[in-house]
């Protein structure tokens, strides 16, 4: 018995590889990550040669060949995909709970056929339905979130597989099987089917609320863009408003100014040119970058600043054409400038004051803001980033920023000090 077990392991352990190949983003090339999944197979099969051929009897061996083999499984993933957050883990233990099942499956065969080649096919055939079942419900969004990686915890959702894993193992494996207890089958088959309703439910939440999420920044940037439209619109009106004032005037300027020429006062002239040249540096567009949707925004957010009575040290240099998505880059400003503001605006007048840098360039991307805060900063342990004293987990806007810094390669920090808070990002292309 302990032979037919050993071989419809090796089956569980070939489409665990296969799970974690397929669910995985490689750091490294095919080649490599196969030799990887490889060495992990050979290991995997070495210790159930240990604990079901060697020393079939002994219960510590068991359990600690047992433990080994589960962090060399979880460990696989964190070196193939090179990152260590909650969503490799979730990839990692689901893997070994849905492949459980095909072990399960083959000793239920094996009780109630009595042939172990019908035993081995039947399992393989069911191991394979779940792989491919599960390639097509669940690996794009798991693929997807590893690319995203917003820093959203999934240490929670962890708890779903592991709990599903020690069931099966105990009903099924340790330390009583089902060979032992074939009256255990039919509770068994019905955790096996609250498995696959509970990751249906759960993915499609995870999936309906990134998708949710997706359209609410969209709908926020689309928002914030028109709103930067209108203040454009509104202040080309005004602007060719007093532009024609001006050339209606300018004739009587001109008389002025002959006038002072007759009588040599140059003083009064200069004076005079002095005010045109203001009226008419008022009235010009400020252009605060070449990005046309950047520079909608930021003409957005310092109009809101300037309502507050708010002071802003700008320094955006960012071209037409940048090396990152404009509406990211657009959404990540207005967050971080729209953070200043909401910092400062309640302060005394001298300390309403924000010190922005965004340059965004062919070879990196520097985006810096700096203002006076008053009161205490909670921070994330993890992250060192600022949290809603609200919800106690970062807002939405910080876990955009998040996101998108991941996605850049770049880094994110944040530097509070003599009552300055300053965060800076950086990324290299």
């Amino acid at each position: 018995m302990n032979d037919f077990t050993a071989l419809s392991y090796i089956i569980s352990h070939i489409f665990l590889i296969l799970f974690i190949y397929l669910f995985i983003i490689h750091r490294y090339s095919g080649i490599i990550t196969g030799v990887i999944c490889l060495v992990l197979f050979i290991f995997l099969s070495a210790l159930d040669f240990i604990k079901l051929i060697l020393f079939p009897d002994s219960d510590l061996c068991y359990v600690l060949v047992t433990i080994s083999q589960i962090l060399a499984t979880q460990a696989t993933p964190f070196l193939i995909s090179g990152k260590k957050n909650s969503q490799i883990l979730f990839v990692g233990l689901s893997a070994s709970s849905y492949v459980i099942v095909g072990a399960i499956s083959a000793a239920i065969l094996k009780i109630y056929t009595g042939s172990t080649l019908l035993a081995l096919a039947g399992s393989s055939l069911i191991h394979f339905v779940v792989l491919v079942l599960l390639f097509i419900m669940i690996r794009e969004f798991c693929l997807e979130s590893q690319k995203e990686d917003s820093k959203k915890s999934w240490w929670e959702l962890c708890l779903i597989p592991v709990f599903f894993y020690c069931s099966f193992s105990f009903i099924a494996f340790f330390p009583n099987t089902l060979y032992d207890n074939p009256d255990n089958i039919p509770g068994i088959l019905f955790i096996i089917i609250t498995m696959f309703v509970s990751y249906t439910v759960v993915i499609r939440y995870l999936g309906s609320e990134s998708r949710r999420l997706d359209a609410y920044w969209k709908s926020m940037i689309q928002e914030s863009y028109i709103k930067g439209l209108e203040n454009r619109y509104y202040f080309v009106e005004q602007a060719e408003q007093n532009l024609k004032i001006l050339h209606h005037d300018i004739r009587h300027y001109t008389q002025i100014i002959d006038s002072l020429l007759e009588q040599k006062k140059y003083e009064e002239i200069r004076e005079i040119n002095g005010h045109i040249s203001h009226i008419a540096e008022e009235n010009r567009m400020k252009k605060y970058c070449n990005n046309l949707i950047v520079n909608t925004i930021l003409s957005n957010m310092m109009a809101k600043a300037s309502s507050l009575d708010i002071r802003v040290d700008l320094d955006a240099r960012i071209p037409k054409e940048i090396p990152v998505n404009d509406y990211e880059l657009t959404l990540v400003v207005a967050n971080l400038f729209e953070n200043a503001i909401r910092c400062v605006r309640d302060l005394v007048k001298e300390k309403r004051y924000i010190e922005i840098k965004i340059h965004c360039l062919k070879d990196h991307l520097l985006i810096q803001t700096k203002n006076e805060y008053e009161g205490e900063l909670l921070l994330d342990s993890v992250t060192g980033l600022p949290k809603s004293r609200q919800s106690g987990n970062h807002g939405l806007g910080m876990q955009s920023i998040l996101a998108f810094s991941e996605k850049t390669g770049g880094t994110i920090g944040c530097y509070p000090e003599n009552g300055v808070f300053r965060i800076m990002m950086f990324a290299r292309f």
